[in-house]
């Protein structure tokens, strides 16, 4: 069970990651939509609806898997691990961005 809390909390952190890499270089890369362009807002409600998908797979398809096999109290443990893990790795990227 550790392993798979372990694994979506990182996988979180990854896709946080790849999702800023690209908002970041993206349009200095490929040059971005103009000013008055409607594709800019479709394209950050597009990436929010995404991210709340991806973010819900990885948060809370487990946890379900057990609660609806009839492990509530495993449900509820590995929900709050997969929460407290990624606040830990949250925690430890902030401390490390304050430092440098």
């Amino acid at each position: 069970m550790k392993n798979i809390v372990t694994k979506n909390a990182l996988l979180a952190v990854a896709y946080i990651a790849v999702v800023a890499t690209i908002t970041f270089y993206g349009p200095k890369i490929a040059g971005g939509p103009s000013e008055d362009s409607i594709l800019a807002p479709i394209a950050m409600i597009s990436l929010l609806t995404l991210s709340v998908a991806v973010m819900g797979y990885l948060f809370f398809w487990t946890p379900l898997e057990l609660y609806l096999s009839g492990d509530k109290s495993g449900a509820v443990k590995t929900l709050l691990h997969t929460i407290g893990t990624f606040a830990i790795i949250t925690i430890i990227l902030l401390t490390f961005l304050i430092l440098i």
